[in-house]
């Protein structure tokens, strides 16, 4: 028989066992909870979106609209930057896009945008050359794992002809008149620009 020591030690090693298999069967959920741009795009790629109709479309949408949102803010840019939405995108009705952008667009952006109208000429300028920087920044890394891209041959995160629009018509003009369609097109800059706004250092440079 087990001594008493011996079966203190026996105990023991089963507890630490035990709440060892509990951290890793905790850690294993919560990875496979975890929503990162791979597994939206293999959601992308597994959904026949285009054929779907009625409640399942509907369905399709609403879960593609809750993966974006629950992407870090990184991996949603890495997964703009592979232009995989375009094709759902293409097929949606004009309905569908706009409850789509309305969905994913962050929230408070309308605020934002209100904020930048607010900025000296300069700084609205700078605010956006600085939001235009870290998208191809962004758009360099996520290039690779895009079939045929290479980073420094990465597409540019806006079209040039949608951030001159921008820069003519101003933030606040642009989003009033723009379709959804733009809107879609434009939302790895708003996104951007909203974060570049709420860094802090544009205060510092105002100080």
């Amino acid at each position: 028989m087990f001594s008493h020591r011996a079966r203190f030690l026996v105990w023991a090693a089963a507890f630490i066992v035990g709440i060892w298999l509990v951290a890793w069967a905790g850690f294993a959920y919560f990875e496979s909870r975890r929503v990162t741009a791979d597994k939206v795009r293999a959601f992308v790629e597994s959904v026949p979106f285009g054929q779907l109709t009625g409640a399942a479309r509907a369905r399709a949408l609403k879960e593609l609209e809750d993966k974006l949102n629950a992407l870090p803010y990184d991996e949603r840019q890495r997964f703009r930057a592979e232009h995989l939405m375009n094709g759902w995108f293409a097929q949606m009705t004009d309905a569908e896009k706009e409850e789509f952008v309305a969905a994913t667009l962050p929230t408070g952006i309308k605020q934002m945008i209100n904020a930048f109208e607010q900025l000296p000429e300069d700084k609205r300028r700078k605010v956006i050359d600085d939001a235009i920087r870290n998208l191809r920044a962004a758009n360099n890394r996520a290039a690779p794992n895009s079939a045929g891209s290479a980073g420094t041959n990465a597409p540019p995160p806006v079209s040039p002809e949608l951030e001159a629009k921008i820069r003519t018509l101003g933030l606040k003009t642009f989003y009033s008149q723009s379709s959804a369609q733009t809107k879609a097109e434009a939302a790895p800059l708003l996104e951007e620009l909203q974060r570049v706004m709420e860094s802090g250092r544009l205060q510092r440079q105002q100080q």
